[in-house]
């Protein structure tokens, strides 16, 4: 098979227009009221849940994995409560993008008081959270509080790529790509706070099998590396979007005994930590993910049709 080209053509190629047409509308509905944008996204993930199914046999798997104590008819419903969330998380990340902080729903931040001991120790720290459905809100909101970096993956989409690394890069410190591991250790050495998500699992050498939910998943065993070689400290956190239409965010005490020598039982820790978030609100967690893909021989592929 011959490699795939990279696209090269500029931005403003005709091919993208459509692209950049579908941003300008979801600018120009970012001006709405909130009460609004939650009423479009409730209509607007419904409609994608039953008439444009994108992933929703992947989203209906991953829920059963996950919940398998839950009735169908219950898995069903909390599928399309995380179609409405992404629906949701659209105008979401637009508001971070694009909004000033005075136009962001409100707020409050649990434990705000861990970040700041991690910062004031200069020693760095990892701020382990999960891909949620409200991702670019919370990174928002924390980062008007306390100075962040983050780490990022560029989507395969050149305009999408283009545009949110535009924006991560003007609301935080410094976006650090993904597979950076030297800028990522000196920002960590030079006192920073790095967002990390370490839940989405791609098999190479710093993964291993381990449970999530009770199935086995591609896990990342990175996080008590990365501590390790940089000293920082892991200070977890999560957010959640609560009924009222406001935002809470909550930090923890750092982890103790972290790294503790045992990779897998770290990793382990990580996984323990968002399950047990996600069950406070499982509509927001990102189920639409492939999270138990590629595990090796010996594991069926739960995605086959």
């Amino acid at each position: 098979m011959s490699p795939r080209k990279r696209d090269t053509a500029p931005l403003y190629h005709p091919k993208f227009w459509p692209m950049w047409f579908g941003l300008g509308i979801f600018w120009l509905l970012n001006l709405l009221p909130w009460p609004i944008k939650r009423a479009l996204a409730t209509v607007l993930g419904t409609f994608i849940y039953y008439v444009i199914p994108v992933r929703r046999r992947v989203t209906l798997i991953n829920l059963r994995l996950a919940f398998p104590d839950l009735s169908e008819s219950d898995r069903r419903r909390l599928a399309r409560a995380h179609y409405r969330s992404l629906a949701l998380g659209l105008f979401e990340t637009c508001a971070a993008w694009w909004s000033p902080l005075n136009r962001l729903p409100p707020f409050r931040i649990i434990g705000r008081e861990h970040f700041e001991k991690a910062a004031a120790a200069g020693k760095g720290a990892l701020v382990v959270t999960a891909h949620l459905t409200l991702l670019e809100m919370g990174a928002r909101i924390i980062n008007e509080q306390i100075e962040f970096n983050a780490l990022y993956r560029d989507p395969n989409n050149r305009v999408i790529a283009w545009i949110m690394r535009r924006n991560r890069e003007r609301h935080l410190k410094t976006a650090i790509p993904f597979e950076d591991l030297r800028a990522l250790l000196r920002t960590l050495k030079n006192g920073g706070l790095v967002w990390y998500a370490p839940d989405q699992g791609k098999k190479t050498k710093m993964s291993e099998v381990l449970p999530f939910f009770g199935e086995p998943a591609i896990t990342n065993v990175a996080t008590s590396r990365i501590a390790q070689m940089s000293g920082c400290r892991v200070v977890p956190y999560f957010a959640r979007r609560l009924p009222d239409g406001s935002y809470e965010l909550e930090a923890f005490p750092a982890w103790e005994n972290f790294p503790s020598g045992d990779h897998s039982a770290d990793a382990m820790r990580v996984n323990h930590f968002i399950e047990e978030q996600v069950k406070r609100a499982p509509e927001q967690y990102f189920w639409v993910h492939k999270r138990y893909k590629r595990r090796g021989e010996g594991y069926p592929d739960v995605y086959r049709d």
